[in-house]
């Protein structure tokens, strides 16, 4: 499927330039998609689930380079390098920023206020989205029950009932850097290494007693004991950031393992809320705490509710492990960082239940150099 969180990363278009400078070929690119597909979020042209990769249907870009991927509960969302949008799949929230309801089963330009977007992301039904301005666009009415339970009997703010991009409000006196989206939450680093927080908040990953925040809302720092951030990841609903000192903070949902640290009694009490937790319930962890073998981690992806991290070579796992996704052979969750044995990865990503990484290898018959896996 189109992996929520998908990019195409800026060094492995490195690895590929130095590729065709070396070899003098010429490289194009196509889009493989695979999976669910009740929507018509894989841009096939139909509405077929699909078990293997085939070609998605990309005559919209126009042989435009694509930057950036994104998938959602059912929909997908494709940026390219000049900064345009192109969107398929689910649109029954307007998720796909159109203007209509109507589902679409191949990639269709998304028309944004004829600004350059640089980042995306795609909650379950609703999308955001960051110019090249630094400002934060909102669609789709995903949250809107959540906005209108927390909030009566008072207004619902217009970016949570838009199904065409809306400018997310109180964020005008920053410059944003990067936008990420849980199942029912929204996450934005600026470019002065603050978090702004909005959505749901059940559980906890907003560090607020608020069931819901209406407006992005600063994290303190002092949380992160006073550093900035330099990057900030989000799986359904937990959240991982880093500091500009390597650390690594996780907060939210933590029953699955997905914060990848143990949970103190004083902490696992201190906010809860969504209820208290029963034995065998949800952990709720509203305050971000480190976890101390991550730190100087080089990547970090989240699936739905398991995690991976590149650290001094070497691949981690942690999490949600269902369907064997932290790679450990097994099917239990694993609630501590551990190591994948065997891979060094060059590029790690996950989807919401399944796990990949680019790893590179050497060939030849030089006996004095071992090669990578």
């Amino acid at each position: 499927m189109l992996s929520a969180f998908a990019t195409v990363s800026q060094s492995i278009l490195e690895c590929l330039a130095q590729i065709l400078m070396e070899t003098h070929a010429r490289l194009e690119f196509c889009l493989h998609s695979w999976g669910a597909n009740s929507y018509g979020q894989l841009s096939q042209g139909h509405v077929e689930d699909q078990a293997s990769p085939r070609l998605s249907n990309i005559a919209a870009l126009q042989n435009r380079p694509v930057r950036a991927i994104s998938g959602g509960g059912g929909h997908s969302v494709v940026i390219t390098e000049s900064g345009e949008v192109f969107v398929c799949g689910q649109n029954n929230r307007g998720q796909l920023g159109l203007g209509h309801s109507a589902d679409i089963s191949t990639l269709q330009h998304c028309p944004i206020l004829n600004q350059r977007v640089t980042d995306i992301a795609c909650g379950w039904d609703f999308t955001l989205l960051l110019t090249g301005s630094g400002c934060v666009y909102q669609w789709g009415t995903g949250l809107f029950s959540y906005a209108k339970r927390a909030l009566s009997p008072h207004a619902v703010p217009s970016h949570f009932n838009s199904k065409v991009p809306c400018l997310v409000p109180g964020l005008d006196q920053r410059i944003s850097h990067r936008v990420t989206a849980g199942s029912a939450h929204c996450v934005c680093l600026t470019g002065d290494g603050d978090l702004f927080l909005w959505g749901s908040n059940k559980h906890g990953q907003l560090t607020t007693t608020e069931s819901f925040l209406s407006s992005p809302t600063l994290l303190k720092r002092s949380l992160l004991d006073g550093e900035k951030v330099i990057n900030v990841w989000s799986g359904w609903t937990h959240i991982v950031a880093q500091t500009e000192s390597g650390r690594v903070f996780t907060w939210g949902r933590g029953n699955y393992g997905q914060l990848g640290r143990q949970i103190s009694a004083s902490e696992d009490t201190e906010q809860q809320p969504a209820g208290p937790v029963a034995q065998g319930g949800t952990q709720e962890v509203g305050l971000p705490a480190e976890v101390e073998n991550l730190r100087g981690a080089t990547q970090i992806c989240c699936g739905s509710e398991h995690n991976l991290a590149s650290v001094g070579g070497s691949l981690l796992s942690w999490g949600w492990n269902e369907h064997g996704m932290c790679g450990d052979g097994s099917q239990a969750n694993v609630f501590l960082p551990q190591l994948v044995p065997g891979l060094r990865p060059v590029l790690i990503g996950c989807g919401a239940g399944h796990s990949m990484a680019v790893c590179a290898a050497t060939t030849g018959t030089e006996t004095n150099s071992a090669p990578l896996e």
